[in-house]
């Protein structure tokens, strides 16, 4: 992907390492500089006009609000209509999160200057390039390392916390689960597995990371994306990789679909040549085939916050990390030929377009041949066990509902009323053509591959570890009151998509609000 002429640098654009030189050398410096295959997105998808109206507003106090989110009305092709009837949020189509240790000393004094010169290059970046769909969206979020290393006790009262207050005890408590389990829980947890991880043979087990930091930068241009990749993590006047280790760059896209033009998972299946790439759907916003952002399905932004909902956490109503909410990260490859009925080892588990709709929704959903964006029916527990009694399996989507939504009505702290089945996550997740990762510092332990794969790099917004744990063991048919659905294999293809995924990394994360999401809790260090 070499180009002749020069780039918005001025620099000659023949000296931009090519996407071969890429995976070849795979350093740190060569990735930061390349996009890879990823650059021919914006050329595939003509990004809509801000709204003006949307200028100069002050950004809100959570991160990973999305400022101006775009809704449009689906037909159940993917397509914007006039006639649609379906509201479908779309994300900005560009999304990348690199991971990263610290290179900063553990005491008071560095980390305060850290903390001063990442919130001074943050403010400068978001001064540059206003929030997404067309700026720079930019998330920083904390592992449970950070804390656990760098923060290992806060030597200076303030009206959040008492002098002498040791870790974990500054962080969010989990209160519904402390209360079940008869013990603290906090909100954010280290991550664990489930009953279907399985990743690909031969790789290992699910790797449970443990970086400090990662960063979620979203748009609809990839060069904000570069320029912010390069602002937070090259090295330089005015920039801050100085203070990190970068252990993954991960890349990825979504939409494009729903202007009618061939969507970024099609076009770009079909040119990196994946296995079942041919079966993607035209205007499919991801890989799998069916539109995953319908606003019906994602809680609005204070929802998933730590403090919104009355019994989450204890942040309400004067917690350090109010506005802040939990995110979980993960890696996963997706199995196209066999999801598309080609068969694996001569099987057929989803030979046609009904069984791709039982698995991804629920069984006796019927919907028209070829549909993308199907809204169901809401299911509860009993639903669920139902559909196993009549048909011996579940469905994705269905089987995650009893845990995800809301069970009865509840009035938030904030005094706003939701009525039942209201989401309480949010996703962010993306498609993505990395093996597993655009860049990883450790390519051996991550089994990096130059050679592209169907996946996707999961995250989602949700108020604990624990609410992500409940959807995700329903996705395997197990539930909070300790039945399960039935007997079969968790990766069976009765079992929802299990089959047809493979999880490779785990990490969670906290994102702390706007206010704090540099270096969270330094200031208060002695």
């Amino acid at each position: 992907m070499e180009k002749s002429g020069k780039d918005s640098s001025g620099a000659e654009e023949s000296t931009k390492p090519s996407r071969r030189n890429f995976v070849a050398g795979a350093t740190l410096g060569v990735a930061l500089a390349s996009a890879g295959i990823y650059e021919v997105i914006d050329k595939l998808v003509t990004p809509p006009e801000r709204d003006p109206a949307e200028t100069g507003k002050p950004l809100p106090p959570e991160q990973y609000a999305l400022p101006a989110p775009r809704v449009i009305k689906d037909n159940g092709t993917g397509i914007e209509s006039s006639d649609g009837t379906i509201p479908v949020l779309i994300p900005p189509f560009h999304a990348h999160v690199i991971t990263a240790t610290l290179k900063v000393a553990p005491n008071a004094k560095a980390l305060q200057e850290a903390q001063h010169h990442l919130e001074s290059v943050i403010q400068d970046l978001e001064k540059r390039l206003p929030p997404p769909p067309s700026g720079l969206g930019i998330v920083v979020t904390w592992g449970l390392p950070y804390f656990e290393h760098y923060i290992p006790s806060l030597g200076k009262s303030s009206g959040f916390f008492k002098a002498g207050t040791r870790y974990p005890a500054y962080l969010p408590v989990d209160l519904m689960t402390s209360k079940q389990q008869g013990r603290t829980i906090y909100a954010l947890q280290h991550a664990r597995t489930y009953p279907s991880d399985q990743p690909p043979p031969g790789f290992g087990a699910v790797r449970l990371e443990q970086n400090h930091v990662a960063v979620l930068m979203r748009s609809d241009s990839l060069d904000h994306i570069m320029e912010g990749t390069n602002t937070l993590f090259g090295t330089g006047s005015g920039r801050a990789g100085d203070l990190f280790k970068v252990t993954s760059i991960r890349r990825g896209f979504t939409g494009g679909g729903h202007t009618g033009k061939q969507s970024l998972a099609s076009k770009l299946a079909l040119e990196a040549g994946l296995p079942g790439a041919t079966s993607v759907p035209e205007y499919s916003p991801l890989f799998l085939g069916f539109t995953t952002t319908l606003k019906s399905a994602e809680s609005s932004t204070p929802v998933s916050n730590l403090e919104t909902l009355p019994g989450y956490t204890d942040q309400w109503p004067n917690g350090y990390f109010r506005y802040g909410t939990i995110m979980p990260l993960s890696h996963l490859y997706s199995d196209l030929a066999t999801w598309y009925g080609e068969g694996r080892a001569g099987t057929q588990d989803f030979p046609g377009f009904p069984d791709r709709i039982r698995a991804m929704y629920q069984p006796g959903l019927s919907v028209p041949q070829g549909t993308v964006t199907v809204n169901p029916p809401t299911q509860n527990k009993n639903d669920v066990f139902q559909g196993v009694k009549d048909s011996g399996s579940y469905g994705h989507n269905g089987s995650m509902q009893p845990t995800n939504r809301l069970q009865k009505k509840i009035t938030s702290n904030y005094g706003v009323t939701y009525p039942a089945t209201t989401p309480v996550s949010n996703r962010g997740d993306f498609a993505t053509l990395d093996n597993p990762f655009h860049y990883t510092s450790d390519p051996a332990g991550d089994h990096y591959s130059s050679k592209k794969a169907a996946g996707l790099h999961f995250l989602i917004f949700v108020p604990t570890t624990e609410t992500f744990n409940r959807i995700r063991l329903a996705m395997d048919g197990y539930y909070p009151d300790g039945k399960r659905v039935d007997d079969f294999s968790p990766r069976s293809p009765r079992a929802g998509l299990n089959a047809v995924v493979n999880t490779t990394h785990r990490q969670n994360f906290l994102i702390p609000p706007r206010s704090h999401r540099s270096f969270p809790l330094a200031e208060f260090l002695g």
